[in-house]
């Protein structure tokens, strides 16, 4: 699956600033999340873009412009170190706006979102004419994900009127309307000799063409690809032209009703292998054009010429259109000792509703319909069918049983793990979106509170905290802050303030020995302390298990931290002591927790994809609420200067922590990224609602511990899909369909692998891991075992 991302930036860069909007989800479905934003009026970025745009307009090169280009120089610099240092500084300037504190929520909800091996769009959609020529490809987002490439696209759009034309077409291949244009002092020749050594091309060129004959060929034929290669510009009023031969120069107006017609004929893409063509798309933008490329300023014929044929290699090989177009911009990195800034011009404009469509998708190679071969049976054998039969369902069974065993070996030895915890991770994100947790608080102190009361947070500030919050009777307070020495002023109210409330819960840490071990606050009640460590997964240092309690400390009888208890497990008591009747909690026989009639089992050292696993102590998987913001968050500031409504303390759990961005806390989970305070949370509310509900829901649903089956139970089900697998391919390849079998077998097994992961995903909605990768490793195997053993022939 792949991941897009869609910025609408409303206002302008010099005087207003941009309201922006935020929307993230797969690929043609509708976002998971939501949220918005703004970035502050820069007009010193403003002025270093025209700086650099001089700069680089000073520079000499063989361009690919309408008109000759006026050379000057003023002699203080040489102008390609003038326009290097240029573009550093507007590099620098670009990147510290968006690391302003008002897009900070956009940029989190980014990095919690995306993962690095996930294919990203990002579209800039912004009618800002200065937005679009800065150098988006230095934001760290894109920098940091290697399968991510921004477009820019139009903030208002409306869908273009199609015709479905593309399968009626007798033409095979991908067609494309090549224009060359006026090549005076270019070499286009390089453009048209890589066009035609591209695999499954159907090209059309047109050189130095009438008005008439483009006009003629838009019009008459459907096209895939729109080619111009030659001389354009974008005028200062923001008109586009090209030119066609040396005598015409056209703008795209005076070519509307050809493109529209291409357009509606199926015209997937455009490129303008030419200079300065943002004029151009814009036009095209308007009249619906899906995808184009086109070059932010005037573009030296070198570099022309070795863009497209970096694009075209990567495209035509398979890659998809956006990281075709990035490999190809980062690759001209190479030539910019000569022409600098070479990697900025290239960019896509993206039509919003249009998903861009692959080199493999526009060849539309269909397989040839070829007749069926009848499988007459052999006179001379002497097997009654009923015999064959039984032999090749044993042989069916044989190799089921085999495979599973052989698949669950694997497991065993945990060789499936990585995997099997990537799936799971995937599995967890996909549930449906959920609400915030109304029983949970969060007091965050932000970087407005640390700038105000320093860091660390003063015991003082703490106590009054603690102080503030007891007026309004929450059920629990959790410090999420470590407090293993004092933190002058304060620290006397904030003993005292601990020792008055038997509902606050401060945290230490065991750690993995002495040395790393954090001690309570000093003189703090013993019975109140909770353990703040979280569990990360030795391969990938993923958060996704918790310990709720364990054994007295093994690490040294001197430790600074002995509680039995972890935080999260000692908020929910103080809150199930708040209920009516309140809850006590017990141990079983099994010593697991139990709650009224509530059991959370758990975990054992083979449990679901975990083999191997140190189970010590009352572990549990996280079953993360599918949410952006687990609950209801303030500010330090906002508590004590009483901006508050008391219904948002008044009988929750009130979680404090640091939440400022300065401050690292934040761990792996398969959410993205989270801070410490943000997984307690999480761990709470999944705690309360196992135990009591999910009220947040308006119900008394209880929201499942998540469980795996035991590792026989686990067999079995991988069992059953083996013989999915065997009996799928031997009765193809006994009955044939009349298509061929390959056919058959990849739609077959598409439909059962849809399903298995349809079970897996609604399984763990109710709260069940099952395993997914041993059970399509294991139908796989056993198809293309049977596929070898079973008579038939593999080509129809």
């Amino acid at each position: 699956m792949s991941k897009l991302v869609v910025l609408k930036l409303d206002g302008d860069l010099e005087q207003q600033g941009f309201r922006i909007t935020l929307e993230i989800g797969q690929e043609g479905q509708y976002p998971d999340i939501a949220t918005s934003g703004a970035l502050p009026p820069n007009p010193e970025l403003a002025a270093q873009l025209a700086q650099w745009q001089t700069h680089y307009h000073r520079l000499s090169a063989p361009y690919r412009a309408l008109k000759p280009r006026q050379i000057r120089y003023d002699g203080s610099l040489h102008p390609i170190e003038a326009c290097l240092q240029s573009a550093k500084t507007l590099e620098k300037h670009l990147r510290l706006w968006l690391q302003s504190n008002s897009f900070r929520e956009i940029d989190n909800q980014l990095r919690q979102a995306l993962v690095q091996e996930e294919r990203i769009r990002i579209l800039l959609r912004t009618d800002d004419q200065q937005l679009h020529q800065l150098p988006w490809h230095v934001w760290d987002v894109v920098e940091q994900y290697p399968k991510a490439e921004v477009a820019l696209g139009a903030p208002k759009f409306r869908r273009p009127l199609t015709q479905l034309t593309r399968s009626a077409s007798t033409t095979s291949g991908v067609r494309i309307l090549a224009i060359l244009g006026d090549r005076s002092n270019i070499n286009v020749e390089a453009d048209q000799q890589m066009l035609t050594e591209l695999p499954g091309a159907n090209l059309t060129f047109l050189v130095e063409p009438a008005r008439r004959v483009l006009h003629d060929h838009l019009c008459e034929q459907p096209w895939d690809i729109l080619f111009f290669a030659g001389h354009s510009e974008t005028t200062e009023d923001g008109e586009g032209w090209i030119k066609l031969n040396p005598d015409v120069s056209l703008t795209i107006e005076e070519l509307k009703y050809g493109v529209n017609r291409a357009i509606a004929h199926g015209l997937q893409f455009a490129i303008f292998n030419s200079c300065d063509g943002l004029g151009l798309a814009h036009a095209l933008e308007e009249l619906q054009l899906p995808q184009m490329i086109v070059m932010r300023q005037p573009i030296p014929d070198p570099v022309a010429q070795d863009f497209l044929k970096y694009f075209l290699k990567a495209f035509a090989g398979g890659e998809p259109f956006y990281l075709a177009e990035r490999e190809a911009r980062e690759r001209l990195q190479s030539l910019e000792d000569q022409f600098p800034c070479a990697s900025w011009l290239p960019v896509i404009y993206q039509h919003p509703a249009a998903i861009p469509m692959t080199w493999q998708q526009l060849c539309r190679n269909d397989p040839e319909e070829e007749q069926s071969k009848l499988q007459t049976p052999n006179s001379k054998s002497k097997t009654p069918l009923s015999t064959s039969l039984q032999r090749q369902l044993g042989l069916v069974c044989l190799s089921s049983v085999t495979v599973t065993a052989l698949i669950m070996g694997l497991r065993w030895f945990g060789w499936l793990q990585p995997w099997e915890l990537q799936s799971y991770d995937r599995l967890l994100r996909q549930r449906p979106a959920e609400l915030p947790d109304s029983r949970i608080l969060l007091v965050g102190a932000d970087e407005r509170d640390l700038q105000q009361y320093g860091f660390p947070v003063p015991d003082a500030v703490l106590a009054q905290v603690i102080e503030k919050l007891g007026h309004y009777r929450p059920a629990a307070i959790g410090i999420d802050i470590y407090r293993d020495r004092p933190v002058l002023p304060g620290h006397e109210s904030f003993v005292a303030e601990l020792q008055s409330n038997p509902n606050v819960i401060p945290v230490c840490t065991w750690g993995t020995d002495k040395t790393q071990a954090i001690a309570p606050p000093p003189d703090s009640p013993v019975e109140q302390i909770g353990f703040a460590d979280l569990e990360l997964d030795a391969a990938d240092a993923v958060v996704r298990r918790h310990v709720l309690s364990r054994s007295p400390n093994p690490i040294s009888p001197l430790s600074p931290c002995t509680t039995p208890y972890s935080f999260s497990l000692q908020l929910v008591f103080n809150y199930l002591d708040r209920q009516i009747p309140a809850i006590p909690p017990t141990l079983t026989a099994e010593q697991d927790w139990q709650f009224d009639t509530t059991i959370i089992k758990r975990l054992t050292p083979r449990t679901g994809g975990y083999q191997n696993l140190d189970a010590r102590g009352n572990q549990i998987l996280i079953n993360y609420r599918a949410t952006a913001e687990i609950a209801q968050q303030i500010s330090i500031t906002a508590l004590l200067q009483d901006q508050i409504d008391p219904s948002w303390i008044r009988d929750r759990v009130v979680l404090v922590g640091v939440t400022a961005a300065s401050v690292q806390d934040d761990q792996s989970t398969p959410y993205g990224r989270m801070r410490g305070l943000h997984i307690h949370a999480h761990i709470v509310s999944q705690l309360l609602d196992t135990i009591l509900g999910d009220y947040s829901k308006g119900d008394a649903s209880h929201r499942p511990l998540i469980q795996a089956m035991p590792q026989w139970a686990d067999a079995l089900w991988v069992l059953g899909w083996t013989l999915v697998g065997g009996v799928l391919v031997w009765h193809l390849r006994v009955h044939p369909t009349g298509i061929p079998i390959l056919l058959s077998l990849t739609i077959g097994f598409g439909v059962a692998v849809g399903v298995l992961y349809g079970s897996c995903w609604f399984a763990l909605v109710q709260g069940l891991w099952l395993p997914l990768i041993p059970t399509v490793l294991a139908l796989g195997i056993t198809g293309g075992v049977m596929l070898v053993l079973t008579p038939g022939s593999v080509v129809q």
